[in-house]
């Protein structure tokens, strides 16, 4: 079902970017809408964390939310592009004033600032009397889910960052990042678990795709995860398990069907709809539809992003992801129509000869049209994002940051690295959707390799790479997962590039360094 729960008009967006404004200095009674006037009730605040809900959409900047983190995730090689953003990272020639950083830094921070305002208004309206306490309650739980949100994912890629829980009102409330990793950390975890005490297991009508309990529940065992509270994060991943009644679906694309949005094993997704607001940049089809799909078929956009071949020939030629994954076939405008007067299909073929060019691989220079089985290319163009539309804005294809697979693999990693639990509960579950034979009889490094790779195959595309294989080659005595990854695409592909410190973590913005002295760069970048 789609919901446009964050979807609304300009006015009301404008009064949730005023949240942090405040009118303390003013003497007169304003006559226009403020914080102060406008978030009087309940009812009204619900605006508020619209507002907030609002920056884990597409929105108002082109480098949005979504596309940052698919710039970020060219970091690791598997995922390569041709546009500088993209090109930057996979070369690994990142530094403190690039846009995609500084534009995703900024976003996060708005909204943590929204929904520290909130929060706070939340506690003034309860304690002047508000009478609908329950939903009351509820929009301040939201907040801090929210909250916890932009942190976790702000910690994933930058460390140690700036950290408070009070809405900021002077340009010269400027914060420390001195143990910013910590402080995170401790902050999302207390918002989690305060959420999922009062949120609703489940919503229904025009509140569907707001977080539930379970998608706060779910966040938690990744911050769990990230903590290295291995118990915790099996005690929270087995209650969603065993009391959720969230089930994996049989069919793997649902994750990514327009037609099977906020149902099923997707807990907590980002609202993306043209149809109700046609001017937001929903640009994701654009960056991953293949170059030379006709325009009547969805070929409308940059092809900016692809997988590479050797990735997509790591995947077991069973495994029921791939079709989901990647396109396998389309028809192709390189070489024009047929004798048929048609446009030939061309399929991905792992023997066809492969570069790195702007198109990534294409078909052959030499080869017939009218022999279709000839026609073959080797760049592994992805399908979970490409929409048959006539404009790269027209998407309805929400993007899912939370869902079940997740809780299960974090499960098995945290029962391995434990020693409690069932660890091959939660991985065989996934590969059984996959198609694929359960795993047993492993050691346990050897499972915590193969649960890396199985959350790589998971969630290709999906931005969680990156920041996984980060967080997996910082605790003691694991395999060095992301370097590994690295110097497999550094070998594979000869790219003039060697494995630094700086991939290990991205850079505090420029402008945040320049402006704010009590912030410090991070090691790698000073």
């Amino acid at each position: 079902m789609k919901t446009i729960i964050y979807k609304f008009s300009k006015l009301l967006l404008v009064i949730g970017l005023m949240i942090p404004l405040g009118c303390e200095e003013l003497d007169e009674n304003p006559d226009f809408l403020t914080q102060d006037n406008f978030f009087s009730t309940a009812e009204q605040l619900v605006l508020g964390v619209n507002a907030v809900y609002d920056g884990l959409g597409e929105g108002r900047d082109w480098s949005n939310h979504f596309y940052n983190r698919y710039v970020f995730e060219c970091r690791v090689g598997y995922q390569v592009g041709w546009e500088k953003g993209p090109l930057d990272f996979q070369n690994g020639n990142v530094d403190p004033a690039d846009v995609y950083i500084a534009t995703y830094w900024r976003i996060s921070y708005e909204n943590i600032n929204r929904a520290n305002a909130v929060i706070e208004r939340a506690d003034e309206l309860k304690e002047a009397g508000e009478p609908n306490t329950g939903l009351l309650d509820r929009v301040k739980a939201e907040a801090m889910f929210l909250r916890a949100f932009y942190y976790f994912h702000l910690v994933r890629y930058f460390d140690n960052i700036p950290v408070t829980a009070e809405k900021t009102i002077s340009d010269q409330d400027l914060l420390s990042n001195e143990n910013g990793f910590r402080n995170a950390l401790d902050l999302i975890e207390s918002d989690l678990v305060a959420a999922a005490g009062v949120l609703p297991e489940e919503y229904t009508d025009a509140n569907i795709g707001r977080a539930t309990s379970w998608a706060a529940k779910a966040l938690l065992v990744k911050a769990y995860l990230q903590d290295e509270k291995w118990i915790e994060a099996r005690t929270v991943a087995e209650d969603i398990m065993n009391n959720s009644n969230i089930a994996l679906f049989d069919n793997f694309g649902d994750n990514y069907a327009v037609e099977s949005e906020n149902s099923g094993e997707r807990i907590f997704e980002a609202q993306v709809s043209a149809s109700a607001n046609a001017e937001e940049f929903t640009n994701h089809h654009a960056h991953f539809v293949p170059g030379d799909l006709p325009n009547e078929e969805g070929g409308v956009g940059w092809h900016w992003l692809n997988g590479t071949r050797e990735f997509r020939k790591s995947y077991d030629e069973n495994d029921q992801r791939i079709p989901a994954t990647f396109i396998n076939e389309y028809t192709t405008t390189r070489l024009g129509k047929n004798s048929a007067g048609e446009m030939p299909k061309v399929r991905w073929s792992p023997d066809a000869s492969y570069d790195l060019s702007r198109f990534g691989g294409m078909v052959r220079a030499d080869v017939d049209p009218n022999d279709t089985g000839n026609l073959v290319f080797s760049s592994a163009w992805v399908s979970k994002w490409v929409e048959p539309v006539d404009n790269f804005n027209n998407t309805e294809r929400n993007v899912v940051y939370l869902r079940l697979a997740d809780v299960l693999l974090g499960h098995s990693e945290a029962a391995n690295e434990s020693g409690s639990g069932d660890p091959y509960l939660g991985i065989n579950m996934v590969r059984e959707r996959a198609g694929l034979d359960p795993l047993s009889g492993l050691s346990q490094s050897e499972l915590r390799d193969a649960i890396v790779q199985e959350r790589v195959w998971e969630f290709a595309f999906e931005q969680e790479t990156y920041p996984e294989l980060k967080r997996k080659s910082t605790f003691g005595g694991a395999q060095d997962y992301l370097g590994d990854f690295i110097n497999n695409f550094i070998s594979t592909y000869n790219v003039d590039r060697q494995l630094s410190p700086k991939d290990y973590v991205l850079p505090i913005p420029l402008n945040e360094i320049l402006g704010n002295p009590n912030v410090t760069q991070n090691e790698p970048y000073r």
